[in-house]
């Protein structure tokens, strides 16, 4: 655990320390990285040093939260007056430019208590460009004592206008000892640790849900198990389950995402061996026997038609069914 009490992404926390020592905190911070990475907690952590009531007066060159005062378990709770966060419709899951203005607007005013009044827009990216510009006269003008934190896991979705206007920091996976050290301390026994921590994919936030709620692990075995129904099932099967999937598009990202590293995994374990560091460490007996039964240039080929697969249902308008039919062709048959 580092001096935000985050497991992971020090150096995020050493640039913004810095900054906050030198001055040169920016008005507006844009964090960028993967689905359940640790992007809101490091917002909040940030949030919490720039208004914690202890650090400045005990430790100048140490900005950290203390945790203990009265502006640190208000922002924990979610109970501080000066700390704003933007309601996505429960709807349709988008910000409204509505919901943008009225968070935006408190912005103008002097905070009751704190230093800053701080606006935190998580998945910024779920805003449309018109309502993301409901944004700009706030970044281009913004109040002495204003400061806009915003996350995003989809870059490319925010106008360039935001992004060019905000401090970009971007966070890349946690090492997979951090994340183990995460659920030890949360109380995961060692085994149970290691196997959650290597299927995170360094999403901190992921593991810790993963060891709180049995459902997460049962959804991602629901997810191997239809892979390896499609490894061997017929085309005719194969092309019915691609209906089924198409139908739910948003499911598709992680469940994509998961299968990659299956792929990954038997690749790595047909060119290393046994030895090889492998994700889905619980799929051992499988894996071993798909090596036997599939060549390397298959499982190759299959893990690039995942790759595509991806890109073609978040970059492009094509068809989900067709393109998923596309890919499962490309995938070996063992039966």
């Amino acid at each position: 655990m580092n001096a935000w009490g985050l497991y992971g992404h020090d150096w995020a926390v050493e640039h913004l320390q810095r900054s906050i020592i030198n001055g040169r905190a920016r008005h507006a911070y844009l964090f960028m990285g993967g689905d359940r990475i640790g992007k809101t907690t490091l917002a909040l952590a940030f949030a919490k040093t720039m208004n914690c009531e202890v650090w400045r007066e005990q430790a100048p060159l140490d900005p950290r939260p203390c945790g203990v005062c009265s502006s640190c378990l208000r922002i924990d709770s979610g109970n501080h007056p000066d700390i704003a966060r933007a309601r996505h419709d429960p709807d349709t899951g988008t910000l409204r430019i509505e919901e943008i203005r009225e968070v935006a607007g408190r912005l103008s005013l002097r905070p009751f208590e704190a230093r800053f009044r701080v606006a935190l827009f998580i998945d910024f990216d779920q805003a449309k460009p018109q309502a993301q510009d409901a944004l700009l006269k706030t970044l281009e003008e913004p109040s002495r004592y204003a400061m806009l934190l915003l996350t995003t896991t989809e870059p490319e979705l925010v106008l360039p206008t935001i992004t060019s206007r905000s401090q970009v920091v971007r966070l890349r996976p946690v090492a997979v000892d951090d994340v183990r050290a995460a659920l030890t301390d949360a109380g995961a026994p060692p085994s149970d640790a290691d196997l959650i921590a290597r299927l995170s994919g360094g999403r901190i936030g992921w593991a810790l849900e993963a060891w709180r709620k049995p459902e997460v692990l049962q959804t991602r075995a629901q997810a191997l198990d239809l892979l390896d129904e499609i490894i061997g099932g017929s085309r005719a099967h194969r092309f019915a389950l691609a209906e089924d999937l198409a139908k739910e598009k948003s499911s598709l990202s992680p469940l994509l995402a998961l299968w990659q590293t299956y792929w990954r995994d038997l690749v790595l374990h047909k060119v290393s061996g046994v030895g090889a560091p492998l994700v889905n460490i619980d799929r051992i007996a499988k894996l071993e026997l798909l090596a036997s039964r599939i060549p390397v240039e298959a499982a190759l080929n299959a893990l690039k038609s995942t790759r595509e697969l991806m890109r073609l249902l978040t970059e492009t308008n094509t068809q989900p069914r067709l393109a998923l039919e596309a890919a499962f062709l490309d995938y070996p048959i063992v039966r």
